[in-house]
């Protein structure tokens, strides 16, 4: 009896068809049952029957079984990272939570239908919960991304879960200049639910993986349907709704790129960094012009974490500030063009008299920072705020935990495009 097998299970009564799953516990079988729910049932009394032998070659129960994909030469090599989250996930059947369980090498025996689309390499940087995500693991990411491209991968799919994804997102595409596609998936609901997003995801990602497009993009479902996912550049997505599968949104603009799920076609509406091409998104490289030749992995993984970011509300004290200022940076989510409160100015201009830099962006879902229309803008920019631009208020925190690491003139890099963060300009598209 192996994991795939099509099995018939009695219990107490009660009869059980489905396909056998890899358990997460020895006392259990797990059945995906024809509605598309997973079951957990208790060995200790279950009769089962093998109906139909399926292709995989997994050992029930056996952790350390190896996917049954082969090498084949014509096909690209895909890099599948796992960090967590939903989409390596199952569920505890001791307990019933959906849980972190799942390395690479479960999801590729988890989602079938990614044999045959390209060669795979697994490897685990985390096994956690995104919320439970810090700045230390995407150095530690960041570094496994390089030693992927740099051993040969044709691109890189990242597993994350969904809550945190637009943060990790944003740091790789600041830390990593990239020669082929960097693409973060996820899940919103777990493998057990007949809604279940995991499978198209992941398909449509290793799909994105192996295009031209040599950038950190999120791939997740364009709408609530199965027919396409959305490909948003890392650092302008931004995750709208809780539990929606189509929850993730690229803000100011269409997404980047879409793909077919039946057709297995990736098309992208806007220009993007191409394999073979530079962007020459480093700060250094923008400032003077230079567009530098064949497109090579660059690596600036240094990171100061030591940066607050402060949502301004109405009737909230400027004494909120006095914590912020001990850290190295502060990034304020202001209302509208990217105002605060008259009485924040003098301490804004004390922290930046300190050496702090204080970047303004606007709590607005679109539109940019503009501090030169009314008299609190223009106090703000005599207090030494940098203008955010239209970056997003996680991505401009982001942004300046790389900033603070790698820069010379913070002020200059918080406003010049690295990773597409910055748009040219600000318009409606709907």
């Amino acid at each position: 009896m192996n994991a795939g097998d099509r099995v018939r299970v009695e219990r107490a009564g009660q009869t059980y068809e489905g396909v056998l799953l890899p358990s997460t516990t020895p006392e259990h079988l797990v059945v995906k049952l024809e509605g598309g729910y997973n079951v957990g049932i208790d060995r200790s009394d279950a009769d089962v029957d093998v109906l139909e032998s399926d292709v995989y070659d997994v050992e029930d129960g056996d952790a350390e079984a190896e996917s049954e994909v082969e090498f084949d030469e014509d096909l690209p090599t895909i890099s599948l990272i796992s960090t967590g989250g939903t989409i390596a996930s199952t569920v505890d059947y001791r307990t019933g939570a959906v849980t972190a369980q799942f390395d690479a090498e479960d999801v590729l025996r988890a989602v079938p239908d990614l044999a045959g689309l390209a060669n795979y390499r697994g490897r685990v940087v985390a096994n956690i919960l995104s919320e439970n995500m810090t700045p230390d693991v995407w150095q530690e990411l960041a570094g496994v991304v390089a030693e992927e491209i740099e051993q040969g991968a044709d691109g890189v799919v990242v597993m994350h879960g969904t809550d945190t994804m637009q943060f990790t997102a944003s740091a790789l595409a600041f830390m990593l200049d990239t020669p082929v596609p960097i693409v973060f998936t996820g899940s919103q609901r777990s493998a057990d639910r007949p809604s279940s997003d995991n499978v198209m995801n992941a398909v449509c990602a290793v799909e994105a993986a192996k295009s031209d497009c040599a950038e950190v993009l999120v791939c997740m479902h364009e709408d609530e349907s199965d027919e396409d996912c959305a490909l948003h550049r890392g650092t302008r997505v931004r995750k709208n709704h809780t539990s929606r599968r189509d929850a993730f949104e690229t803000v100011g603009r269409k997404p980047l790129g879409r793909v077919d799920y039946d057709e297995r076609a990736v098309t992208f509406r806007r220009e993007h960094a191409e394999r073979g091409e530079s962007e020459a998104r480093r700060a250094s490289e923008t400032s003077s012009g230079e567009q530098p030749g064949d497109a090579e992995l660059a690596v600036s993984d240094d990171l100061n974490p030591d940066v607050a970011l402060v949502k301004f509300t109405p009737g909230t004290d400027e004494a909120v500030l006095d914590l912020a200022a001990e850290k190295d940076g502060i990034v304020i989510e202001g209302t509208g063009l990217g105002h605060v409160h008259s009485d924040w100015i003098d301490r804004i201009d004390e922290i930046t008299d300190a050496g702090t830099p204080v970047v303004m962006t606007s709590q607005c879902l679109d539109g940019r920072v503009c501090d030169r229309v009314y008299d609190t803008g223009r106090d703000l920019l005599d207090a030494g705020v940098i203008e955010g631009e239209d970056v997003l208020p996680g991505t401009a925190k982001v942004k300046l935990m790389w900033a603070l690491a790698n820069s010379q003139n913070i002020a200059e890099t918080m406003r010049t495009p690295i990773a597409g963060e910055i748009t040219d300009r600000s318009v409606p598209w709907k």
